[in-house]
C-alpha cells in the first residue's frame, strides 16, 4: 500500500486555478501530478467555497496552539526536575540529621523466627 500524499494549500490552487483558466484539461492536468480526477474536481470544489484560505488559517492557529503547548509542557518539565532535587535535597539532609522518621533498613532485617529471638 503507498503513502499517501499531502499537498499544500498554494498547489491545490495553482492546479486549481490553471484547469480554470483552460489552460490544460483535467487530464492534462491530472496526468502531469499524477493526480486522480476525482481529487481535481474535489478540489475546484474547495477551491469555489474559497476553502483552501479557511484551511491555511486553521492551519496557522493550530502552528501557534503547538507552540503554545509546547511552551507549557517545557515550563512543567522545568517544575518537575526542580521539585525533584528540592525533595531528593530535603531527604538527604532529614537523614544526615537523624529523623525519626523509620527507614527501611531498620525494618528489613530478616527475622530468625521463634519466641525466643
Amino acid at each position: 500500500m503507498s503513502k499517501q500524499r499531502k499537498f499544500s494549500a498554494e498547489f491545490k490552487r495553482q492546479v486549481v486555478e490553471e484547469y480554470l483558466s483552460g489552460v490544460s484539461t483535467a487530464a492534462q492536468l491530472c496526468r502531469r501530478h499524477s493526480i486522480s480526477s476525482g481529487l481535481l474536481y474535489h478540489w475546484r470544489k474547495q477551491f469555489i467555497k474559497n476553502s483552501f484560505e479557511a484551511d491555511s488559517a486553521k492551519e496557522a492557529a493550530l502552528e501557534e496552539r503547538i507552540g503554545q503547548l509546547e511552551q507549557a509542557l517545557g515550563k512543567a518539565h522545568l517544575e518537575n526536575e526542580f521539585l525533584k532535587k528540592a525533595l531528593h535535597q530535603s531527604f538527604n539532609q532529614s537523614r544526615k540529621k537523624g529523623s525519626s522518621l523509620p527507614t527501611t533498613e531498620t525494618l528489613s532485617k530478616p527475622s530468625r523466627g521463634g519466641a525466643n529471638s
